[in-house]
Parts: structure tokens; sequence; C-alpha cells
């Protein structure tokens, strides 16, 4: 993922309705935008130019079908993130809850000295 498809994702989930539009497609594979207009509060244009940023950031996928397009979540630019920051920092906190873990274990530590230790 390039930068500019980064910037995409991140503007595309900076917004609350764009977000709850995502959760509803996600829970409701092959909606349409029709069928989604009675869970918000904005004009049909509105959510439209809404599900066009999350369409031009990959987030959602469309199928021409007839003159419906169901739509789709597309998790894999999330997942991309995810492994670009989630797993650098998983292993930092996997290292520090074991010595968290060892430290705790050690009958010998008072609370305070513990607190010490790891900070």
């Amino acid at each position: 993922m390039n930068e500019q498809q980064l910037d995409l994702v991140f503007l595309a989930l900076a917004n609350s309705s764009r977000r709850l539009l995502l959760d509803l497609i996600a829970a409701r594979p092959g909606c349409t935008l029709s069928q989604l207009q009675a869970e918000f509060s904005i004009s049909r244009i509105g959510l439209m130019k809404h599900l066009q940023v999350l369409l031009d950031a990959g987030l959602v996928m469309a199928q021409k079908q007839g003159r419906e397009r169901p739509l789709y979540f597309n998790p894999v630019p999330l997942q991309q993130i995810h492994q670009r920051w989630g797993d650098q920092y998983r292993d930092f906190w996997a290292s520090q809850l074991l010595r968290l873990k060892a430290a705790v274990e050690q009958p010998d530590h008072t609370t305070t000295e513990l607190t010490k230790d790891l900070l």
C-alpha cells in the first residue's frame, strides 16, 4: 500500500458517518445503498458521496448487477494497516507483559519496587 492509498483509507475512516456506513456494509454483505438509506438522516446524494470515499479507499467493493450495485466490505486495506503498525507494537507489549509477569511472581519485591523496575 503506497502513501496515497494509505491517506485515502485514513480519510475514509476519519468520518463517523462513513465508519457507520462501513459497519453496516460489513454486517450486511450484498446490501444496496437504497437499503442503507433508512439508517441515515442525510440525503441520498450525501450518502452517495460518503460511499464514494469508501470505494476510492478500497474499503468497499461494488458489483453492478443490472440496476443495482450490491456492496461488500473489503478488509484488506485495514489488514495492511494493522500489519504495518500493529505487529511491531504487539511484539513490544508482549515482551513488556512477560517482564511484568516475572516481576510480579518474585516474592521478594514490594509493589513500589515493581513499579520502579517497570518504569
